[in-house]
Parts: C-alpha cells; sequence; structure tokens
C-alpha cells in the first residue's frame, strides 16, 4: 500500500460517486425488467378475446385487459391530452365518457389521437351520436405523470388538460364511473389509436444501465491511475532527495 498514494480528496469523491454510480446502473436494470414484465403481460392479456363490461368490474387486476362495451359517448364533455406527439407531429388525445348500457358505469374512453399543428384553432373532432358498439382496453399508468403545474378548474368543455384523472372527472360530473382510462381499440369511433405501452421500452433502461455502470468504471481506473502515478512521484522526489544529501 505504500506504493499506492491516491489522496484524500480523491479518495472521499470515489467512495461517495461510485456507490451512487453502481447503484443507478442497478437501478436502470431492474426498471428494464419491470418493463419487460409489464410488455409480456399485455402482449398475452391483448391476445385474450374481450371480456364482458360485467366482467371487468369484478376483476382484481384489470390492467391492459381487453373488454368490450356497447352504449353511447357524451360529446358535451370532451378531454384533450395535451403534448402527445406522433412522428414527430404535436396532437392531443381525445377522451370521452361512454355510457355503457350492460353495467349503467360511465368510462373514460381514449378515442385516439388528433393532430394539432395550429394552436390558434381548436382540434376538430366529432362524435358518434348513436349507440355503438366497441373494444378496447384498460390503461394503468406506471406512475404517476409529471406535472410542473396542475391543471386549471374549468366549466368550460372541451378541457386541456395534461393529465388524466378519472376519479376527478367522476366527482365533478357527479357521476358513478371507471376508475381507469380505456383505450379504444381501432374502429370506426377512433382517431389514431397506435398505443405504446410504455414510454420508454426496456432496451433503453438496459442502455442507461450500461452507461453508469462504464462511468464507474472509469471513475475507478482514474482512481487507480491517480493512485500510482502519485505514489510513483513520491517515491522518485524521495530517491532525488536522498541523492543530495549524499
Amino acid at each position: 500500500m505504500k506504493r499506492f498514494r491516491p489522496g484524500i480528496v480523491p479518495t472521499i469523491v470515489v467512495a461517495l460517486l461510485l456507490p451512487l454510480l453502481v447503484s443507478l446502473g442497478f437501478w436502470q436494470l431492474s426498471r428494464g425488467a419491470e418493463k419487460s414484465a409489464l410488455l409480456q403481460s399485455y402482449a398475452e392479456r391483448r391476445a385474450a378475446e374481450p371480456m364482458a363490461s360485467s366482467e371487468l368490474l369484478n376483476t382484481q387486476d384489470p390492467a391492459f385487459r381487453r373488454v368490450r362495451l356497447h352504449g353511447q359517448f357524451d360529446a358535451e364533455h370532451s378531454l384533450l391530452l395535451d403534448n402527445r406527439q406522433r412522428d414527430g407531429k404535436v396532437g392531443v388525445e381525445l377522451l370521452q365518457p361512454f355510457h355503457d348500457q350492460a353495467t349503467g358505469l360511465w368510462l373514460l374512453v381514449n378515442r385516439g389521437w388528433l393532430p394539432w399543428p395550429d394552436r390558434r384553432t381548436p382540434p376538430q373532432f366529432k362524435t358518434p351520436a348513436e349507440a355503438l358498439s366497441l373494444d378496447a382496453w384498460v390503461y394503468v399508468s406506471p406512475g404517476t405523470t409529471f406535472q410542473l403545474h396542475a391543471d386549471p378548474s374549468t366549466t368550460t368543455w372541451p378541457q386541456l388538460v395534461t393529465a388524466i384523472e378519472p376519479a376527478k372527472l367522476w366527482t365533478a360530473l357527479n357521476r358513478e364511473g371507471f376508475a381507469y382510462e380505456v383505450r379504444e381499440e381501432s374502429g370506426p369511433a377512433s382517431y389514431q389509436a397506435d398505443w405504446p405501452v410504455v414510454a420508454m421500452g426496456p432496451e433503453k433502461h438496459i442502455a442507461y444501465a450500461v452507461q453508469w455502470f462504464a462511468m464507474a468504471i472509469a471513475l475507478l481506473g482514474l482512481f487507480i491511475y491517480l493512485g500510482w502515478h502519485n505514489a510513483k512521484e513520491k517515491h522518485h522526489g524521495s530517491g532525488h532527495e536522498s541523492t543530495q544529501h549524499v
């Protein structure tokens, strides 16, 4: 150890940063595993036949399960989810209350993505007036949506929002409604319905993990190099000083 002298400050820095970098790498790996399990569950449930709306109410874990609905949209209370992009184009997602005739329950159905290139004019959409049947699937967000500011309260419809909160909508409308967003599959009443299940796939988490581990290895390598280099300089300095005294 006499030949390894990294110094006090580099030792403290490495002692603090190295565990952090390694833990971030393993955290990204765990997130990637969670996303893989989520996508696997999604694929299995999307391959199943749609269940009846009455079965959905008794399902303990409704996430990503398909359901068949029959009823009517409420055209007077639409939500426009802002800051949605498709193929580099900005737009919104259209969500409307849907009254299911079989259960009498209200569900908040996401009808898909609409382009909104010009903010000076509102997005244009149409709502079917007749009763119709549609297939949809339950979307459960993996986490809370980040918002800089909460959406302002307003009585003007349609409402432009940055996060979807079905319970808040049902309270405002004084209705009994389903707790989660339901995303419509492609059909006559849907708009662009190419839904990403997760915003970031497992492969990106693995790539981030590799970056964190690479930074940890680089930091450790620099620490080792610095320790040997300082020790070598000190050794040469001591040898030079001894020669001068002789």
